[in-house]
């Protein structure tokens, strides 16, 4: 075993998930957890994510073998340029952020050559509406799609850093994902359209409901089903998406455009036959949707 020392920054519910899911899936070596809030980290000891709690982060990354960084996504680009200098090649640093090009690029020159610390991004396409540990779970990510976007520059890890990196990407094989390699950039755009613009979609509809209605408990019931499903992600916290809308602006105001002029058009065609010409082509993205 290549990997004996792994390091969580940021025990919330992504990365204590992740903690859960290396435990049952027969990992043997130290978890080692840090949170900026120490209810957080103790939390998550106290659901068997991590063994033990660091108090130094930065102390505690200088002795792993792997740094999986797992806060949000200005906190993550803070730590690859923090982390830089003190690393080495004998470590490698990953990641569980939504956006990864800005990541890429604040890794560029400082990470992945045969002297610097390996940085593997990665993009596990799971998650729940409710953050922190309390809520991990170490069946998380099983059907999941988990995403790398290795730089071109990652061919010039050293070997210590490649071995760790093969055996991560073998680690999350066994959490049961489908592991898929993207560009960076292609990544954003695409999570631009399936995973961000559904959360602000969300968000303006939930927000829209409580102004139109406030907490009217009469509504919920009325709406069943669907009002729930439409507004599930509405109870996403603010300070994760808050860094994914900042560091993925383009991708994400380019989606928000494209829907607001699709609703222009279902508004201005209520009563003709494009409204069912509209039906008909979700009908056909859905049903070509892979059963669960």
């Amino acid at each position: 075993m290549t990997i004996e020392r792994i390091a969580i920054l940021g025990t919330g519910l992504i990365g204590a998930s992740a903690g859960m899911a290396l435990r049952l899936h027969g990992f043997q070596g130290s978890i080692t957890g840090w949170d900026p809030r120490p209810e957080e980290a103790a939390t998550a000891q106290r659901v068997g994510a991590i063994g033990e709690i660091a108090t130094d982060a930065v102390t505690l990354a200088k002795s792993s073998d792997v740094v999986v960084l797992a806060g949000p996504v200005l906190t993550m680009l803070d730590w690859l340029e923090r982390l830089a200098p003190v690393l080495g090649p004998h470590q490698l640093v990953t990641d569980v952020g939504s956006v990864k090009g800005a990541l890429c690029r604040q890794a560029a020159g400082h990470y992945n050559g045969p002297a610097q610390p390996g940085f593997l991004p990665g993009h596990p396409m799971a998650g729940k509406e409710v953050g922190g540990a309390a809520n991990a779970d170490g069946h998380l990510f099983q059907d999941a799609v988990w995403i790398f976007t290795d730089p071109a520059e990652a061919a010039e890890r050293s070997p210590q850093a490649q071995a760790l990196a093969l055996e991560w990407r073998g680690w999350i094989a066994k959490f049961g994902c489908r592991v898929l390699d993207m560009d960076p950039t292609r990544h954003d755009v695409l999570c631009a359209w399936i995973s961000h613009l559904p959360q602000m979609l969300s968000t303006a509809l939930s927000s829209l409901l409580e102004e139109q209605f406030e907490t009217n408990a009469d509504l919920l019931p009325i709406g069943g089903r669907a009002l729930r499903e439409m507004t599930r992600l509405g109870a996403s916290p603010f300070s994760m998406w808050r860094d994914i809308a900042q560091t993925n602006t383009d991708a994400i105001a380019h989606s928000l455009l494209a829907l607001e002029q699709r609703l222009a058009h279902l508004r201005e065609n209520l009563k003709t036959p494009e409204l069912r010409a509209e039906f008909e082509q979700a009908n056909r993205f859905r049903l070509a949707q892979p059963k669960k």
